[in-house]
């Protein structure tokens, strides 16, 4: 349902990067991508930031876009792979549809056969909150490491200002439930703004929605949809939440991605 008329508005995405390459690490338009969400506010998942200390991808798209970039880096430490030069026209090869580009130092999967003749770039597994309107109070929630999980979980927590009015602004990319996810849901919804506030949070949560509101059941789902493997996608893994204090005016799954995961978009408005 939309707001009254006139009322301030933003446009907030949130989009699993996969650090900008495909399941054969080959590298994608990450950026043009981005730049058509034309969104206020990005929640990026899977940023990678390389320890020669080039940039990382959520920064390559702040300097290339003009946004304000709050990233918290080293959730998980790796190597990401050159391109595979057995790629075909798919995405990546069929492991578990997922990509073969990504390895994490704590990951229990096996190295892949052909992984050893590639070039390997080591570094650090991130998330990040981009905007075109100010943030501030920027913070990040520690949800604590998974024994299973190689990540440690967080949410980046900052407010911004949509035409005088206060929003709270939390981007995530939660575990899985198979790691154990059940836990740090209990710690996310005890750590979230009151319901009373106008919020949002955004992320890969890892899970389908009717789940993930049975552990946040105070908030509601912005968007429904098919968001993972992007490139024919069976669950939605991807999901914007808002209190009662936003309305939504448009929701939309972007209809293709370089990455294993569709983008999500909003349009929401403060009540």
């Amino acid at each position: 349902m939309a707001g009254p008329p006139g009322s301030p508005s933003f446009t907030l995405a949130t989009f699993n990067l996969y650090m900008g390459i495909d399941g054969w690490g080959r590298p994608f338009d990450v950026i043009g991508e981005c730049r058509d969400l034309a969104a206020d506010i990005l929640i990026l998942q899977e940023s990678w930031t390389p320890d020669d200390g080039g940039p990382s991808t959520a920064g390559r798209i702040a300097d290339a876009l003009g946004y304000q970039v709050v990233h918290e880096e080293g959730l998980a430490h790796g190597q990401v792979f050159g391109p595979d030069p057995a790629a075909d026209n798919r995405w990546g090869p069929k492991i578990g549809q997922q990509g073969d580009a990504l390895l994490l130092d704590d990951q229990r999967l096996g190295r892949r056969r052909h992984r050893g003749t590639r070039t390997a770039i080591r570094g650090t597994w991130g998330v990040a909150m981009l905007a075109r309107i100010p943030l501030r109070d920027s913070t990040v929630i520690p949800l604590g490491k998974l024994r299973r999980d190689p990540a440690r979980r967080m949410v980046i927590s900052a407010v911004t200002d949509v035409d005088g009015r206060e929003v709270s602004i939390l981007g995530t990319h939660m575990s899985h439930i198979t790691h154990g996810s059940a836990a740090q849901y209990r710690r996310l919804n005890a750590s979230l703004p009151d319901t009373s506030t106008a919020a949002v949070l955004a992320g890969d949560m890892n899970l389908w929605g009717p789940p993930v509101i049975s552990f946040l059941p105070a908030w509601r789902r912005a968007v429904k949809g098919p968001t993972w493997p992007a490139q024919r996608p069976n669950s939605q893994l991807d999901h914007v939440l808002v209190t009662p204090g936003l309305s939504v005016i448009e929701a939309r799954i972007v209809a293709h991605s370089g990455s294993d995961h569709r983008p999500v978009v909003v349009r929401l408005a403060v009540i």
